[in-house]
């Protein structure tokens, strides 16, 4: 199949189910709860955990940067950062964060309610007032202007349209505050790769095929093939995150496979005094 044959398919797919609608969004992760952990690893083949661990490398990285004003660094971090991780899913990424930052209290905002009751099955022993479940949608007001030192997500992107990624990006640069810092990363559609044909095929006939023998006909996880397609990578996300304040840096990640934005909210200039 060729591209403009399986971009129609996957329009002519959307318009029969919107699969930017959160509440499709919600029922499909409600869906796949159960295997998310196990199965978006073997799917990936292991690199959705690399990518993770280098979301938090950037996100830890533009801390530093936010911190530098006049060419010397300002003061130091809170020693408890509240870290907002949005889309969290069941909580794949804390490993890393409290690895980073052992102190840090996580408000953890997904849409399925099941996702948040795998991540709670599985909070990690001794850690279990370090982290806040939240179950709502990312879009909507639910922390308060200011509430984040950091703020994550991992994998949720895709799940956005482009209207929909606008209004992510005046909420994370509302959630923030001055000098907060965040880090997002996504599975993307590497255009111009050379072994994207064979990408693609996996994850648009492959994929689907192995859920279909191994998770009793499912097709699940197998809507990464429409979604990657249609969110294409991170460009979109990394200038609405500019229009909303924000300072931002994207970055490629295995030729395109994934790509991430990491920035953070420009810290107010001082005043001058008279």
């Amino acid at each position: 199949m060729c591209d403009c044959q399986a971009e129609c398919g996957w329009l002519a797919w959307g318009m029969d189910k919107d699969i930017y609608d959160p509440a499709y969004v919600a029922d499909l992760f409600d869906r796949c709860s159960g295997n998310y952990r196990r199965w978006s690893a073997i799917s990936s083949f292991g690199f959705v955990w690399l990518w993770r661990r280098q979301c938090v490398s950037r996100l830890i990285g533009q801390r530093q940067i936010a911190r530098i004003r006049d060419g010397q660094l300002g003061d130091a971090p809170p020693p408890l950062p509240v870290v907002v991780d949005l889309m969290a899913g069941t909580g794949e990424v804390w490993p890393h964060v409290l690895k980073a930052l052992p102190r840090a209290r996580i408000r953890a905002i997904d849409i399925s309610p099941r996702m948040h009751r795998e991540a709670v099955a599985r909070l990690h022993s001794g850690r279990e007032g370090q982290i806040e479940h939240l179950a709502a949608n990312a879009l909507q007001d639910i922390l308060p202007e200011g509430s984040a030192d950091l703020l994550i997500s991992t994998f949720g992107l895709k799940t956005f349209n482009p209207s929909q990624q606008t209004v992510l990006a005046r909420q994370i640069a509302r959630l923030l505050h001055d000098g907060g810092s965040f880090a997002l990363i996504e599975a993307s559609d590497p255009k111009g790769w050379i072994l994207r044909p064979f990408y693609r095929f996996y994850l648009d006939r492959a994929l689907p095929l192995i859920e279909k023998l191994f998770l009793k006909g499912a097709r699940d996880f197998s809507m990464i093939g429409d979604y990657t397609r249609g969110f294409g990578d991170c460009a979109h996300m990394a200038e609405a995150l500019r229009a909303a304040g924000l300072n931002v840096a994207m970055k490629r990640h295995f030729f395109g496979c994934a790509t991430s934005v990491a920035g953070h909210k420009p810290i107010a200039p001082r005043a001058v005094p008279h």
